[in-house]
């Protein structure tokens, strides 16, 4: 597919054009390096992510030059032949890793990840996993999971996706200048064919470079203003998806439209311009705190004006500026293997953590480095052989599709090897032992195996209380209030429970009693966000739905129509906004403790009775998953009871300050010696890190109601 013009003006194409940089392919090297140290977990360079912002400058810069000088010089562009090339470059060594690891998950992760790493493999072969990335990131209950072992292709996919539009928008600039030049100078006579091995004159000027950055402004300027917006209000959206990260890449070609000028910088501007866009780089990689950095958005103008500069000032600065250090033969070689390094090092970090626990910065390192090995085998024995055949269109696309549909095949089958077994029915759960102590009952101590575990934990991130699947739970971001209404519907016994998701985690057990006991039941939840009258934070930023939905609640309960009792709960390591979270234990912070206190008194002041059901365990691992690897040895999965509870200390200072507040503790149930157990009479205790099972909580039923109906009789039947 291309387009005939033609131009008056002569010019020489881009300066730059089919010339090697070695300083770019150093920067790529330098790049990726931010990345792997980054990822290793380096503390010194808490925003080494800024790396890929650097990565997306250096992308539009050469491809964009790629495509100008082609218009330039022959007046069109050939899409195909630029897709074709495209896949060349890219599809061998991505599937070749896709492939890969999908074989390192179904040997070394365990099952609970395989249905889920099978989808992830789909959507990276898809150029799509930005996408499957921000539905789990919005997506609460998976947002805690461990790390996909494919969730760096995310950026590529955000490249791929940009250059789907890119070339069709140059192209069409490039017909625009053509029929303009055309109506001005009368003249419509076909352009000559090249002879194979020549080059025509160039014929389109310099004239083409206002219209060329124009379609640059009609790109970049729309989305760095979307980035900037969206990473106030969604950052963890604005983080991946590809509308806030175009104009990165749109800036690069930007910059590859006015190559021609880059030459003319005098040298000591483009020796000094260029160390400053080094020192860019590096001070955004140090200073920007991801915690609190509304990332991309206005801040990702560091790193990317700064690669903007580095690759600038190169031909005018010479070895004098950056090139100093970045065309060196280790950076060049390092910038080589980028690609292919970039692709292994991450699953390889996967593997390793999953293997052997949370790697330290040491361990990471060594990871990395282990992690050439491969990427060294990919670049010399796939990358370079198949970007540098000589192949034709047809046996391209061929190739791609092989490529693609093993990447498919491989895939499926690592989906079909995981299947869940059936939900037990009633009779079968009959058989376990509900909120009973694990173990033979007498020592109450874990034991390794039981013949069956219920929910299987290949099901547990499913096994979820029904105000999820009845859309009774307030997201992020919203301030709605609201409800559901479950048990006697009918009933002048109103309970209402009220808080996040670890109030959510105890409605199977409140519906049970709610049906049993004739009570109605109406639940108040939202994601991430206690009930607590003091302002929180989420992801390090003030979260003002959860301040406006916490005082529409209180409203709500405290107005004519009351509930005859009122239970919250909710996870205890509380942001506020006045302070971080900080170590779990009895010297946790006043704030949190205060605050609790100030929201209850003032619920209980309006003659709301209250009950405060205590915070369960919270874990560093993810018991389902650890359940899901150690069938035959559960023991491995039970954590230390004092530090799995030190979160819950400010309730039960809040409680007590409250005289008015009754705490109702059933952690010597869930959790009844010196180590948490997984399982307990056969039944999974937990879905993640720190939710309750459905199938669990349902089974403290009894317990919640007699410990109810000791701290409020004769307030409830």
């Amino acid at each position: 597919m291309g387009v005939d013009t033609r131009a008056a003006d002569r010019s020489a194409g881009p300066v730059l054009a089919g010339r090697f940089r070695g300083d770019i392919e150093g920067l790529r090297g330098l790049a990726l390096a931010l990345v792997l140290v980054g990822h290793a977990g380096v503390a010194a360079l808490p925003a080494a992510f800024v790396a890929v912002d650097v990565f997306f400058v250096i992308s539009g810069f050469l491809i964009t030059g790629l495509l100008v000088d082609e218009i330039r010089r022959t007046g069109r562009v050939r899409i195909v032949d630029f897709y074709v090339r495209r896949a060349k470059r890219l599809l061998p060594a991505a599937s070749v890793v896709l492939v890969a690891s999908l074989l390192l998950t179904y040997l070394f992760l365990p099952p609970i990840r395989w249905s889920e790493t099978a989808r992830d493999a789909l959507a990276s072969a898809a150029y799509a996993m930005n996408w499957r990335l921000v539905e789990q990131s919005t997506d609460y209950l998976r947002s805690e999971e461990a790390p996909s072992i494919l969730q760096h292709y995310w950026s590529l996919a955000v490249e791929e996706q940009f250059y789907l539009v890119w070339p069709l928008l140059l192209l069409a600039v490039a017909r625009y200048v053509t029929r303009r030049t055309s109506a001005r100078t009368g003249t419509r006579r076909p352009l000559p064919r090249s002879r194979p091995g020549r080059h025509r004159r160039p014929f389109l000027g310099d004239r083409t470079a206002p219209w060329l950055l124009a379609a640059f402004a009609v790109v970049g300027v729309p989305s760095l203003a979307w980035s900037i917006h969206l990473s106030q209000s969604e950052p963890a959206r604005a983080y991946l998806v590809t509308t806030t990260r175009m104009w990165e890449l749109a800036l690069g070609g930007a910059l590859a439209i006015l190559s021609g000028h880059l030459t003319r910088l005098p040298r000591s501007a483009a020796i000094t311009l260029g160390w400053a866009g080094m020192a860019t780089v590096a001070l955004a990689a140090m200073l920007i705190r991801p915690e609190t950095a509304a990332y991309p958005g206005h801040l990702a103008l560091l790193p990317t004006l700064g690669a903007v500069a580095i690759i600038a000032a190169g031909p005018s600065a010479g070895r004098h500026g950056p090139a100093l250090l970045l065309n060196r033969r280790p950076t060049r070689a390092v910038g080589a293997v980028s690609y292919s390094w970039y692709l292994w090092h991450w699953p390889l970090l996967v593997v390793a953590e999953a293997r052997w626990g949370p790697l330290g910065t040491t361990a990471g390192l060594a990871m990395i480095l282990c992690s050439a090995v491969p990427a060294v085998l990919t670049y010399h024995l796939v990358e370079n052989p198949f970007r540098y055949a000589r192949i034709s269109r047809a046996r391209v696309l061929r190739m791609g599709l092989v490529a693609t549909g093993m990447t498919v095949i491989a895939g499926i089958g690592l989906h079909l090897a995981v299947r869940p077994p059936p939900s037990p029915g009633p009779a079968e759960l009959a058989g376990a032992v509900p909120g009973a102590p694990p173990g033979d009952g007498r020592t109450g101590a874990p034991v390794d195996r039981f013949a069956r575990i219920t929910p299987d934990p290949l099901g547990a991130r499913d096994d979820l209380p029904d105000v999820y699947r009845d859309d009774c739970v307030t997201q992020a971001q919203d301030a709605s209030l609201r409800s559901c209404t479950y048990g006697d519907r009918d009933s002048a016994v109103e309970v209402a429970v009220a808080g996040d998701s670890h109030a959510a985690h105890w409605v199977p057990a409140l519906q049970a009693i709610a049906t049993e006991r004739g009570w109605r039941l109406v639940t108040y939840i939202k994601t991430t966000c206690s009930f607590l009258k003091a302002p929180i934070t989420v992801a390090g930023r003030s979260d003002p739905s959860c301040t406006e939905w916490n005082s529409r609640l209180r409203r709500a309960l405290t107005g004519e129509r009351r509930p005859r009792l009122l239970i919250v709960s909710s996870v205890t390591q509380i942001p506020l906004v006045d302070g971080s979270t900080p170590p779990p234990g009895s010297a946790t912070a006043d704030a949190q403790t205060v605050a609790l206190s100030e929201t209850w008194s003032e619920v209980t002041a309006a003659g709301l009775p209250l009950v405060v059901i205590r915070d369960t365990p919270s874990f560093t691992v993810d018991m389902a998953e650890c359940v899901s690897a150690h069938r035959e040895r559960l023991t491995a999965c039970a954590q230390p009871r004092e530090r799995a509870l030190a979160w819950g200390v400010p309730q039960e200072r809040a409680a007590a300050a409250v005289p008015d507040a009754r705490l109702a503790d059933l952690n010597a149930v869930i959790c009844p010696t010196e180590r948490c157990p997984a399982v307990i009479g056969g039944l999974l205790v937990y879905r993640d890190a720190h939710h309750l099972t459905a199938t669990y909580a349902r089974s403290l039923a009894p317990q919640l109601h007699e410990r109810l109906r000791q701290l409020v009789s004769p307030r409830l039947p």
